[in-house]
């Protein structure tokens, strides 16, 4: 069997800490790093993001609409980005927020984390509403290829708090969502293993109580279920207050940045990384 999720997010952990960086290459970032907003300026601030990035953190989180809106040459950007860092011992997680059913989901499936997947990633953040059971044929596979995915539960868009927050049978869908991965992390979880490989997106600028997850937060919940937090730096959530967030779960956070660090620009953002690093040990280290 291949190495799980799981265990490749231990290593990364391990080796570089819990900061995962986003390359986001959004219109006025490329006018920000003195690129032109075109193919030839996405392509050369996804290699400057990903040097910048080796070495310095263990996960990057490539935003998939941002290659997509540039057409098909911009997928093959997508492309050389996840060849290229599959020579490099980072974790990749594509955000691309996919979901469906069936066959659909299958193709979704063969895109990104298939055999012959011309986007190479080591997971994939996906959407369960269009019912949590859609994703379990994938799962099933990912298992069998040392693959993950991360599942929107409580994200920190304000339009999605009232579908998260709504209840059935008392609980709310964010909390059955993560009922659902730790259940199935707590059966698949390799042995001695602390993080599985079935993820939850869980927003920092959140009030996780509201969101029905106070358990996660006060160390009742027990889970091997890994979080990728969004929302630190740019957003308002501090990494040092990252155990003030997210409680005893803040060791199986996955803490993710992206403005805050690419707004330092190619020559300023391998520097902005370490600090991020360095804000974010002192976050680990907090008592609560």
């Amino acid at each position: 069997m291949p190495t799980s999720f799981g265990s490749k997010l231990e290593t990364a952990f391990k080796s570089h800490g819990q900061l995962c960086v986003g390359i986001d290459p959004h219109a006025a970032l490329l006018n920000d790093w003195g690129l032109t907003d075109d193919v030839k300026g996405l392509r050369e601030f996804a290699k400057r993001a990903l040097d910048s990035a080796v070495g310095n953190v263990g996960i990057i989180k490539p935003q998939v609409s941002f290659f997509e809106r540039h057409g098909s040459a911009g997928f093959a950007v997508l492309e050389e980005l996840a060849q290229a860092a599959l020579n490099t011992d980072l974790v990749v997680i594509m955000d691309a927020k996919r979901g469906d059913i069936g066959t659909t989901m299958d193709a979704y499936y063969d895109a990104w984390l298939g055999k012959s997947a011309p986007f190479v990633c080591d997971a994939l953040t996906v959407s369960p509403y269009l019912g949590f059971d859609s994703l379990k044929p994938g799962m099933a596979e990912c298992l069998e290829r040392g693959k993950g995915l991360i599942v929107l539960s409580a994200t920190s868009n304000p339009e999605g708090a009232a579908l998260q927050r709504a209840t059935v049978g008392g609980k709310t869908i964010a909390s059955q969502i993560w009922d659902g991965l730790s259940e199935i992390n707590r059966v698949t979880a390799e042995a001695g293993r602390k993080l599985g490989s079935f993820g939850a997106v869980i927003g920092a600028t959140l009030n996780l109580q509201s969101m029905g997850l106070g358990a996660v937060v006060e160390g009742q919940a027990t889970s091997a279920t890994p979080i990728l937090a969004p929302g630190f730096g740019a957003q308002g959530a501090e990494l040092s207050a990252t155990r003030q967030l997210f409680g005893k779960a803040a060791d199986q956070v996955i803490h993710s940045v992206s403005r805050s660090v690419l707004s330092a620009g190619p020559m300023g953002m391998s520097k902005a990384i370490q600090v991020a690093n360095s804000e974010l040990a002192v976050g680990l280290e907090t008592n609560v």
